[in-house]
């Protein structure tokens, strides 16, 4: 009888403290469930139609530097050819014309990620850590940590220079680094900006606030207008930044058949965009899910994942699709993040890949 009483006030006790538990997160998801906030961040479903039908020309790519390239994000090249990218083991790396892998410089960060070389030689590096890097033969300066109001510069994301050596760049995330991205997703509000550098004032300001995912930046042929990726929304802005509509922000292009990543401008004025492949897991309920996540951070990183393909499209300036390639099993090339179009070939960064790879456009001019 003793044992009885004792099993069952066991039960009672713990009933009692599952119920003390549960019960306070169960009501605050019954009110939030009931009311959505102004400004709630709503993520549009990608379009489930690619510009055509898949190719698998993302499988042809020739790897350079396979198996000695750490997750290279980015690619710039410079006027002699020179391809420059940043590895997750803290170097910026040179590839030669002649086929040589230079360990150019160790930077003490693992979140380098996009590059531009400017006009006068120089390598300027997103630091999602330190902030805005500029790299030489001199060694590693940091050209921004800070914007003007004296905030910190926070995952910067990738920068490009305007012909008066202005630098823009975006900053994915106010509140999430590199190595939880993908809590961003889960936030109520867009904590993306885009951010003008001016290297005569020494100055950084924000010019775009509540951006979603601010992502790869890339300037027009005639650099009229900006273009900004937001992962988040699947699509690019055009920001004005000369002429009559100075400072307004308008739609390039929008439900992208993929969260776009890093953009560049092509020879043609056309520019190439990176489209990652995320695979939300209840992404589109109700936003009272997300004060779970706030709870238990490392649900977030679980509720989105990478699908294992690789896409990359050709936008035309007016906001229409050219072309795309892609690699739909992930068997060769998987999480591009960037392609950049150089002397008739295309070159891929990825986080997942650990080479760059190179694709000829002779060869691939169809969908």
């Amino acid at each position: 009888m003793a044992k009885t009483i004792k099993k069952t006030l066991m039960k009672f006790t713990f009933s009692g403290v599952l119920l003390a538990c549960t019960l306070p997160i169960a009501l605050q998801l019954i009110f939030l469930s009931l009311e959505s906030p102004s400004g709630a961040l709503e993520i549009p479903p990608p379009s489930s139609v690619l510009a055509a039908p898949s190719n698998g020309k993302l499988q042809e790519v020739i790897k350079l530097g396979e198996g000695l390239l750490k997750q290279p994000e980015d690619v710039a090249v410079d006027k002699l050819g020179v391809l420059y990218t940043a590895t997750r083991d803290g170097f910026i790396k040179r590839l030669h014309k002649n086929g040589t892998l230079e360990n150019w410089r160790q930077i003490n960060s693992d979140a380098l990620l996009g590059l531009t070389v400017t006009a006068a030689g120089d390598l300027i590096v997103c630091d999602a850590n330190r902030g805005l890097l500029k790299v030489n033969e001199d060694g590693v300066t940091v050209l921004a940590s800070h914007l003007n109001n004296g905030a910190q510069i926070s995952f910067a994301d990738d920068v490009v220079e305007s012909s008066d050596g202005v630098l823009y760049f975006s900053v994915a995330s106010t509140k999430h680094g590199f190595h939880n991205w993908q809590l961003d997703a889960h936030e109520t509000k867009h904590n993306g900006q885009l951010v003008k550098y001016d290297p005569l004032s020494n100055v950084a300001s924000v010019i775009l606030h509540n951006l979603g995912f601010a992502n790869g930046v890339a300037l027009s042929a005639d650099q009229d207008y900006l273009v900004v990726c937001e992962t988040w929304k699947y699509r690019c802005l055009k920001y004005w930044v000369e002429g009559d509509l100075k400072g307004q922000t308008e739609i390039f292009i929008d439900n992208l058949p993929g969260a776009p990543d890093n953009i560049n401008l092509a020879p043609d004025g056309s520019f190439w965009i990176a489209l990652i492949q995320l695979k939300p897991r209840f992404m589109y309920v109700s936003w009272a899910l997300k004060y779970v996540i706030r709870v238990f951070p490392k649900l977030g990183k679980w509720m989105i994942g990478l699908q294992n393909k690789a896409v990359v499209v050709n936008i035309a300036s007016d906001g229409s699709v050219v072309r795309s390639f892609d690699d739909l099993t992930g068997k060769v090339m998987s999480f591009v993040t960037s392609a950049l179009e150089f002397e008739g070939y295309l070159y891929f960064g990825s986080l997942q890949n650990d080479f760059i790879g190179k694709l000829p456009l002779t060869t691939s001019s169809a969908y």
